[in-house]
């Protein structure tokens, strides 16, 4: 992913991939569709992905990871499938950032 060449991801990808997402409600089914997704999404520069965490085996990993194209910052939790060392289904969530309820101040901290 970070080369920003999607059709490259096809390499890790089985037959039969399917990615989720179900904040948005869609399912993607194939490495194809997936390369042209991220090929075709509106970016104001290259893809550039910070990987906070990994954690799995070999059949399964989750990741949390930061993504920016220099104007737009995110966070992706996904939620990896493994069979034969490649990834068979994929499911993303996109959290949005939002402010703290004031009525719980008085219990939490602020996070960097």
């Amino acid at each position: 992913m970070a080369s920003n060449d999607f059709d490259s991801v096809a390499g890790v990808l089985a037959p039969g991939f399917v990615l989720e997402w179900p904040q948005s409600r869609e399912r993607i089914r194939g490495s194809e569709r997936f390369a042209l997704m991220n090929q075709e999404y509106v970016a104001h520069g290259p893809w550039r992905f910070r990987v906070v965490r990994v954690i799995g085996n070999e059949s399964e990993a989750v990741s949390e990871v930061e993504i920016t194209d220099g104007a737009q910052n995110a966070k992706a939790i996904s939620f990896f499938t493994v069979l034969a060392g490649k990834i068979t289904r994929l499911v993303e969530y996109w959290p949005e950032p939002c402010p703290a309820p004031a009525n719980r101040a008085h219990l939490t901290e602020p996070m960097e």
